[in-house]
């Protein structure tokens, strides 16, 4: 009997390390599992990193689209401006010439009332000729050219018309006749040619 107690004692010593291990391994499972847990946190936070930076980019962008426009208004404001002033400057003289072509007027007007013939007013013609000359040539030089369309097409933008005077020897709507001559300042109408148009007889 003696045998079969020791082989029961020997049996019993050998479980109870079997046992031992078990709930090491048990221990250390449960050990590991916070561990297990915290790789599973990461993956979020770079989930939100990468959201925060793609909201971030599409800030970025509309500033830069916002800035851009700014820029481009910016831009077409100084042009604007630009014209303006280059406008102003280019018509600053149009009510100033304006006026004067009243005087042009009256001393084409006197030069059509003197007899070439009648010596004694032939030195007052010649002043008046070279008197109107230098007028003209002062208002060509600030850009004032005259609109003496005798001869030509009625052009609606440039003549206007007093009367129509049916003319079968020049084609219909021409200028056959010009009471008052137009004048354009640096291209801009500032006065239309009074004129007396054809029709057809």
């Amino acid at each position: 009997m003696s045998q079969d107690t020791n082989q029961e004692d020997t049996s019993a010593k050998s479980e109870q390390p079997e046992v031992n291990t078990e709930e090491k391994l048990q221990a250390e499972a449960e050990i590991d599992q916070p561990e297990q847990s915290e790789p599973q946190s990461e993956p979020q936070s770079e989930q939100q990193a990468i959201t925060e930076a793609e909201e971030l980019q599409q800030k970025l962008s509309t500033l830069g689209e916002q800035l851009l426009r700014e820029q481009a208004e910016m831009q077409n404001v100084r042009r604007r401006a630009q014209r303006d002033v280059e406008s102003a400057h280019k018509f600053a003289l149009e009510k100033f010439a304006t006026e004067l072509l009243s005087v042009v007027d009256n001393l084409e007007r006197a030069i059509g009332a003197i007899d070439a013939e009648d010596e004694s007013q032939k030195a007052v013609a010649e002043g008046l000729e070279l008197t109107l000359k230098t007028f003209i040539d002062v208002l060509t030089k600030h850009s004032v050219v005259p609109v003496d369309p005798e001869g030509q097409p009625f052009d609606a933008d440039l003549h206007q018309a007093v009367s129509m005077v049916p003319n079968a020897e020049v084609e219909p709507n021409t200028v056959i006749n010009v009471f008052q001559k137009g004048y354009t300042l640096n291209g801009r109408l500032i006065r239309p040619a009074m004129v007396v148009v054809s029709t057809s007889a």
